[in-house]
Protein backbone atom coordinates (compact mmCIF):
# COMPACT_ATOMS: atom_id res chain seq x y z
CA UNK A 1 0.00 0.00 0.00
CA UNK A 2 1.35 3.69 -0.90
CA UNK A 3 1.38 6.01 1.52
CA UNK A 4 -0.28 9.58 0.50
CA UNK A 5 1.16 12.50 2.48
CA UNK A 6 -0.29 16.04 1.37
CA UNK A 7 1.57 19.15 2.11
CA UNK A 8 0.02 22.05 1.40
CA UNK A 9 0.22 26.06 2.19
CA UNK A 10 -0.21 29.13 0.62
CA UNK A 11 2.20 30.80 -2.31
CA UNK A 12 5.27 31.02 -0.57
CA UNK A 13 5.25 29.55 2.84
CA UNK A 14 7.76 27.45 2.66
CA UNK A 15 6.24 23.75 1.28
CA UNK A 16 9.50 23.19 -0.83
CA UNK A 17 11.77 23.63 2.19
CA UNK A 18 9.81 21.39 3.87
CA UNK A 19 9.59 18.71 1.47
CA UNK A 20 13.59 18.99 0.59
CA UNK A 21 13.77 18.66 4.18
CA UNK A 22 12.01 15.21 4.21
CA UNK A 23 13.58 13.95 1.44
CA UNK A 24 16.77 14.91 2.72
CA UNK A 25 16.88 12.82 6.34
CA UNK A 26 13.27 11.22 6.81
CA UNK A 27 12.60 9.35 3.81
CA UNK A 28 15.78 8.66 2.85
CA UNK A 29 16.51 5.34 0.78
CA UNK A 30 12.33 4.85 0.39
CA UNK A 31 10.91 5.29 -2.96
CA UNK A 32 9.32 8.63 -3.42
CA UNK A 33 7.31 10.12 -5.89
CA UNK A 34 6.34 14.33 -5.26
CA UNK A 35 2.85 14.69 -7.75
CA UNK A 36 2.98 18.94 -7.94
CA UNK A 37 0.09 20.63 -9.19
CA UNK A 38 1.20 23.70 -10.16
CA UNK A 39 -0.72 27.06 -10.33
CA UNK A 40 0.40 28.41 -13.65
CA UNK A 41 0.90 27.87 -17.58
CA UNK A 42 4.63 27.07 -17.16
CA UNK A 43 5.51 24.53 -14.06
CA UNK A 44 8.94 26.09 -12.38
CA UNK A 45 9.01 24.28 -9.01
CA UNK A 46 10.05 21.13 -11.38
CA UNK A 47 13.25 22.64 -11.53
CA UNK A 48 14.19 23.50 -7.18
CA UNK A 49 13.19 20.12 -6.63
CA UNK A 50 15.23 17.89 -9.61
CA UNK A 51 18.39 18.54 -7.76
CA UNK A 52 16.78 15.99 -5.33
CA UNK A 53 16.56 13.76 -7.65
CA UNK A 54 12.74 13.10 -7.31
CA UNK A 55 10.46 12.06 -10.23
CA UNK A 56 8.43 15.11 -11.16
CA UNK A 57 5.22 15.03 -12.95
CA UNK A 58 3.41 18.12 -12.85
CA UNK A 59 0.09 19.13 -13.27
CA UNK A 60 -0.87 22.52 -14.32
CA UNK A 61 -4.47 22.34 -13.98
CA UNK A 62 -5.25 25.47 -11.92
CA UNK A 63 -8.68 24.25 -10.37
CA UNK A 64 -7.74 21.38 -8.81
CA UNK A 65 -11.26 19.84 -7.58
CA UNK A 66 -12.69 19.95 -11.90
CA UNK A 67 -9.50 19.86 -13.35
CA UNK A 68 -7.61 17.18 -11.63
CA UNK A 69 -10.11 14.43 -10.48
CA UNK A 70 -10.62 13.62 -14.04
CA UNK A 71 -6.93 12.09 -14.20
CA UNK A 72 -6.07 12.30 -11.19
CA UNK A 73 -6.83 8.58 -10.07
CA UNK A 74 -5.00 7.31 -13.34
CA UNK A 75 -2.34 9.97 -12.63
CA UNK A 76 -1.86 7.94 -9.24
CA UNK A 77 -2.54 4.90 -10.89
CA UNK A 78 0.14 5.30 -13.56
CA UNK A 79 2.74 6.20 -11.12
CA UNK A 80 2.21 3.21 -8.59
CA UNK A 81 2.76 1.38 -12.14
CA UNK A 82 6.06 3.01 -12.90
CA UNK A 83 7.44 3.68 -10.09
CA UNK A 84 6.31 1.74 -7.13
CA UNK A 85 6.75 4.12 -4.43
CA UNK A 86 6.24 3.06 -1.06
CA UNK A 87 5.26 7.32 -0.44
CA UNK A 88 3.73 9.84 -3.01
CA UNK A 89 3.84 13.56 -1.48
CA UNK A 90 1.06 15.69 -3.15
CA UNK A 91 2.01 19.50 -3.06
CA UNK A 92 -1.12 21.04 -4.50
CA UNK A 93 -0.79 24.45 -5.92
CA UNK A 94 0.00 27.13 -3.63
CA UNK A 95 -4.00 28.72 -4.06
CA UNK A 96 -5.86 25.58 -4.21
CA UNK A 97 -8.34 23.64 -1.36
CA UNK A 98 -6.73 21.33 0.78
CA UNK A 99 -10.24 19.78 0.67
CA UNK A 100 -10.36 19.64 -2.77
CA UNK A 101 -7.30 17.39 -2.82
CA UNK A 102 -7.96 15.00 0.15
CA UNK A 103 -10.91 13.83 -1.46
CA UNK A 104 -9.59 13.62 -4.67
CA UNK A 105 -7.28 11.08 -3.24
CA UNK A 106 -9.98 9.24 -0.78
CA UNK A 107 -11.99 8.78 -3.86
CA UNK A 108 -8.78 7.06 -5.48
CA UNK A 109 -8.07 5.32 -2.33
CA UNK A 110 -9.37 1.81 -3.24
CA UNK A 111 -8.77 1.52 -7.03
CA UNK A 112 -5.71 3.16 -7.02
CA UNK A 113 -4.42 1.11 -3.79
CA UNK A 114 -3.27 3.85 -1.82
CA UNK A 115 -4.07 5.15 1.61
CA UNK A 116 -3.93 8.99 2.86
CA UNK A 117 -1.24 9.16 5.51
CA UNK A 118 -1.40 12.92 6.61
CA UNK A 119 -2.72 16.50 5.94
CA UNK A 120 0.24 19.21 6.70
CA UNK A 121 -0.44 22.79 5.93
CA UNK A 122 2.64 25.31 6.00
CA UNK A 123 1.62 28.95 7.57
CA UNK A 124 3.74 31.62 7.05
CA UNK A 125 4.22 33.10 10.88
CA UNK A 126 4.55 36.98 9.41
CA UNK A 127 1.73 36.69 6.18
CA UNK A 128 -0.96 34.71 7.70
CA UNK A 129 -3.09 37.69 8.53
CA UNK A 130 -2.71 39.33 5.37
CA UNK A 131 -3.77 35.82 3.72
CA UNK A 132 -6.64 35.34 5.68
CA UNK A 133 -7.92 38.85 5.36
CA UNK A 134 -7.43 38.62 1.89
CA UNK A 135 -7.77 35.30 0.41
CA UNK A 136 -9.82 34.02 3.10
CA UNK A 137 -11.94 31.52 1.78
CA UNK A 138 -8.85 29.54 -0.04
CA UNK A 139 -6.23 30.49 3.33
CA UNK A 140 -8.91 29.02 5.40
CA UNK A 141 -9.69 25.86 3.64
CA UNK A 142 -6.00 25.21 3.91
CA UNK A 143 -5.95 25.46 7.97
CA UNK A 144 -9.18 23.49 8.40
CA UNK A 145 -8.53 20.60 6.77
CA UNK A 146 -5.22 19.67 8.14
CA UNK A 147 -4.09 17.65 10.72
CA UNK A 148 -1.05 19.64 11.15
CA UNK A 149 -0.08 22.70 11.00
CA UNK A 150 3.65 24.04 10.50
CA UNK A 151 4.29 27.83 11.56
CA UNK A 152 7.30 28.68 9.04
CA UNK A 153 9.61 31.80 9.68
CA UNK A 154 9.42 31.45 13.09
CA UNK A 155 13.18 31.79 13.50
CA UNK A 156 13.18 35.27 11.70
CA UNK A 157 13.85 38.64 13.60
CA UNK A 158 10.23 39.86 12.86
CA UNK A 159 8.88 36.92 14.14
CA UNK A 160 8.75 37.69 17.66
CA UNK A 161 6.87 35.79 20.51
CA UNK A 162 3.98 38.01 20.46
CA UNK A 163 3.95 37.53 16.28
CA UNK A 164 4.10 33.58 16.42
CA UNK A 165 1.19 33.97 19.20
CA UNK A 166 -0.87 36.15 17.29
CA UNK A 167 -0.80 33.69 14.70
CA UNK A 168 -1.04 30.39 16.77
CA UNK A 169 -4.33 31.73 17.90
CA UNK A 170 -5.27 33.14 14.33
CA UNK A 171 -5.07 29.51 13.71
CA UNK A 172 -6.73 27.86 16.73
CA UNK A 173 -10.17 29.66 15.75
CA UNK A 174 -10.25 28.00 12.23
CA UNK A 175 -8.60 25.02 13.34
CA UNK A 176 -8.92 23.65 17.17
CA UNK A 177 -7.55 20.40 16.82
CA UNK A 178 -4.33 20.61 14.44
CA UNK A 179 -1.22 20.05 15.78
CA UNK A 180 0.87 23.17 15.58
CA UNK A 181 4.77 22.85 15.16
CA UNK A 182 6.45 26.53 16.05
CA UNK A 183 10.11 24.98 16.00
CA UNK A 184 11.79 26.14 13.16
CA UNK A 185 11.95 23.02 10.69
CA UNK A 186 15.92 22.97 10.42
CA UNK A 187 15.97 22.68 13.88
CA UNK A 188 13.17 20.20 14.43
CA UNK A 189 14.91 17.78 11.89
CA UNK A 190 12.70 15.69 9.00
CA UNK A 191 12.67 12.59 11.17
CA UNK A 192 10.59 14.62 13.99
CA UNK A 193 8.49 16.47 11.55
CA UNK A 194 7.27 13.22 10.01
CA UNK A 195 6.80 11.51 13.42
CA UNK A 196 4.85 14.75 14.41
CA UNK A 197 2.54 14.71 10.97
CA UNK A 198 1.82 11.10 10.96
CA UNK A 199 1.08 10.89 14.52
CA UNK A 200 -1.98 13.72 13.71
CA UNK A 201 -5.39 12.24 12.42
CA UNK A 202 -7.25 13.78 9.56
CA UNK A 203 -10.80 15.05 10.34
CA UNK A 204 -12.81 13.90 6.96
CA UNK A 205 -15.63 15.40 8.61
CA UNK A 206 -15.12 19.16 7.57
CA UNK A 207 -14.12 17.83 4.18
CA UNK A 208 -17.02 16.34 3.58
CA UNK A 209 -19.05 19.08 5.13
CA UNK A 210 -16.98 21.49 2.66
CA UNK A 211 -17.29 19.51 -0.48
CA UNK A 212 -19.92 16.77 -0.97
CA UNK A 213 -19.79 16.76 -4.42
CA UNK A 214 -17.94 18.88 -6.74
CA UNK A 215 -20.05 21.67 -6.99
CA UNK A 216 -23.22 20.51 -5.21
CA UNK A 217 -22.89 22.56 -1.87
CA UNK A 218 -23.65 25.66 -0.65
CA UNK A 219 -20.56 27.97 0.90
CA UNK A 220 -21.38 30.94 3.00
CA UNK A 221 -18.55 33.69 3.46
CA UNK A 222 -18.67 37.18 4.28
CA UNK A 223 -19.05 39.48 1.69
CA UNK A 224 -17.32 42.51 2.84
CA UNK A 225 -13.90 40.15 3.59
CA UNK A 226 -13.82 38.68 0.53
CA UNK A 227 -15.18 41.78 -1.44
CA UNK A 228 -12.46 41.77 -3.92
CA UNK A 229 -12.91 38.39 -4.73
CA UNK A 230 -16.38 39.01 -6.58
CA UNK A 231 -16.04 42.64 -8.09
CA UNK A 232 -13.03 42.37 -10.18
CA UNK A 233 -13.08 41.21 -14.12
CA UNK A 234 -11.30 37.97 -14.63
CA UNK A 235 -9.67 36.16 -17.87
CA UNK A 236 -8.38 32.70 -18.09
CA UNK A 237 -7.61 30.32 -20.58
CA UNK A 238 -9.37 27.33 -20.84
CA UNK A 239 -8.13 24.59 -23.37
CA UNK A 240 -7.09 27.39 -25.51
CA UNK A 241 -10.17 29.66 -25.85
CA UNK A 242 -10.63 33.36 -23.90
CA UNK A 243 -13.36 32.95 -21.25
CA UNK A 244 -14.34 36.49 -19.88
CA UNK A 245 -15.91 35.87 -16.42
CA UNK A 246 -17.30 39.01 -14.27
CA UNK A 247 -17.51 38.24 -10.32
CA UNK A 248 -21.13 40.40 -10.30
CA UNK A 249 -22.52 37.91 -11.82
CA UNK A 250 -21.77 35.28 -9.42
CA UNK A 251 -20.13 32.16 -9.52
CA UNK A 252 -20.36 30.02 -12.71
CA UNK A 253 -20.68 26.60 -11.06
CA UNK A 254 -24.52 27.20 -10.45
CA UNK A 255 -24.54 26.35 -7.03
CA UNK A 256 -27.87 28.13 -5.63
CA UNK A 257 -30.11 27.22 -2.24
CA UNK A 258 -33.56 26.67 -2.56
CA UNK A 259 -34.57 30.31 -1.85
CA UNK A 260 -32.48 31.00 -5.41
CA UNK A 261 -29.72 32.86 -3.09
CA UNK A 262 -26.16 32.50 -4.21
CA UNK A 263 -23.35 31.30 -2.46
CA UNK A 264 -19.96 31.90 -3.66
CA UNK A 265 -17.73 28.75 -3.48
CA UNK A 266 -14.42 30.05 -5.87
CA UNK A 267 -12.29 27.64 -7.38
CA UNK A 268 -8.46 28.98 -8.03
CA UNK A 269 -8.88 29.80 -11.26
CA UNK A 270 -11.59 32.39 -11.14
CA UNK A 271 -9.95 34.67 -8.24
CA UNK A 272 -6.27 34.04 -9.20
CA UNK A 273 -4.38 33.99 -12.91
CA UNK A 274 -0.54 33.61 -13.62
CA UNK A 275 1.76 34.86 -16.37
CA UNK A 276 4.17 32.76 -17.70
CA UNK A 277 6.82 32.99 -20.56
CA UNK A 278 9.91 30.94 -21.45
CA UNK A 279 12.59 32.69 -23.32
CA UNK A 280 15.79 32.78 -24.74
CA UNK A 281 16.81 36.16 -23.27
CA UNK A 282 19.64 36.92 -20.97
CA UNK A 283 19.31 38.56 -17.44
CA UNK A 284 22.09 38.95 -15.07
CA UNK A 285 21.45 38.88 -11.38
CA UNK A 286 20.78 42.73 -10.92
CA UNK A 287 18.48 42.79 -13.90
CA UNK A 288 16.45 40.17 -11.73
CA UNK A 289 17.19 41.74 -8.79
CA UNK A 290 15.63 45.11 -10.00
CA UNK A 291 12.93 43.70 -11.45
CA UNK A 292 11.55 41.85 -8.64
CA UNK A 293 12.02 44.91 -6.53
CA UNK A 294 9.31 46.71 -8.65
CA UNK A 295 6.68 43.93 -8.56
CA UNK A 296 7.46 44.06 -5.05
CA UNK A 297 6.54 47.60 -4.35
CA UNK A 298 4.80 48.38 -7.27
CA UNK A 299 1.10 47.95 -7.11
CA UNK A 300 0.25 48.38 -10.69
CA UNK A 301 1.48 45.41 -11.98
CA UNK A 302 -1.58 43.38 -9.64
CA UNK A 303 -1.76 42.11 -6.81
CA UNK A 304 1.76 40.03 -6.40
CA UNK A 305 1.83 36.66 -4.92
CA UNK A 306 4.83 35.31 -6.08
CA UNK A 307 7.27 35.46 -9.10
CA UNK A 308 9.80 32.56 -9.53
CA UNK A 309 12.06 31.13 -12.74
CA UNK A 310 15.09 30.54 -13.90
CA UNK A 311 16.88 32.30 -16.41
CA UNK A 312 20.47 32.67 -17.88
CA UNK A 313 22.92 35.26 -17.70
CA UNK A 314 25.22 36.12 -20.59
CA UNK A 315 28.21 34.60 -18.74
CA UNK A 316 26.69 31.12 -18.96
CA UNK A 317 25.41 31.33 -15.02
CA UNK A 318 21.78 30.28 -14.17
CA UNK A 319 19.86 31.99 -12.24
CA UNK A 320 16.83 30.37 -10.08
CA UNK A 321 14.92 33.33 -8.59
CA UNK A 322 11.66 33.06 -5.95
CA UNK A 323 9.68 36.00 -4.76
CA UNK A 324 6.80 36.09 -2.14
CA UNK A 325 6.09 40.25 -0.66
CA UNK A 326 8.41 41.29 0.76
CA UNK A 327 11.09 37.96 0.39
CA UNK A 328 13.00 37.35 -2.56
CA UNK A 329 15.52 34.23 -2.99
CA UNK A 330 18.21 34.15 -5.60
CA UNK A 331 20.29 31.82 -6.10
CA UNK A 332 22.69 29.95 -8.77
CA UNK A 333 20.93 26.90 -10.26
CA UNK A 334 21.93 24.32 -12.51
CA UNK A 335 21.21 24.49 -16.33
CA UNK A 336 17.64 23.97 -17.80
CA UNK A 337 16.19 23.28 -21.35
CA UNK A 338 15.14 27.44 -21.39
CA UNK A 339 14.42 30.25 -19.61
CA UNK A 340 11.16 30.10 -17.62
CA UNK A 341 9.29 33.00 -15.73
CA UNK A 342 5.76 32.83 -13.66
CA UNK A 343 4.25 35.81 -12.42
CA UNK A 344 0.87 34.36 -9.83
CA UNK A 345 -1.36 37.10 -8.38
CA UNK A 346 -4.78 38.42 -8.80
CA UNK A 347 -6.33 41.47 -11.19
CA UNK A 348 -2.53 40.73 -13.39
CA UNK A 349 -2.07 43.43 -15.97
CA UNK A 350 -0.39 41.28 -18.31
CA UNK A 351 0.88 43.84 -20.67
CA UNK A 352 2.58 45.71 -18.03
CA UNK A 353 4.51 41.95 -16.85
CA UNK A 354 5.71 41.72 -20.46
CA UNK A 355 6.84 45.32 -20.63
CA UNK A 356 8.57 44.88 -17.57
CA UNK A 357 10.68 41.67 -18.17
CA UNK A 358 10.89 42.26 -22.12
CA UNK A 359 11.37 46.07 -22.62
CA UNK A 360 14.61 46.69 -24.36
Amino acid sequence: MTRIDIISGFLGAGKTTLIKKLLGDALKGQQVVLIENEFGEIGIDGGFLKDAGIEIREMNSGCICCSLVGDFGAALKDVITKYHPDRIIIEPSGVGKLSDVIKAVDGVEKEAGVALNSATTVVDVMKCKMHLRNFGEFFENQVKSAGTIILSRTDTKKATPEKIEAAIELIRELNPDATIITTPVEDLGGQKILDTIEGMKIDLSHVEEEHDHCCDHDHHHDHEEHEHHHDHEHHHNHEGHEHHHDHGEGCTCGCHDHEGHHHHHHHADEVFTSWGKETVRKYSREEIEKILKTLSEDDSYGMILRAKGMLESEDGVWTYFDMVPEEVDIREGSAEYTGRICVIGSKLDEAKLEQLWFAK
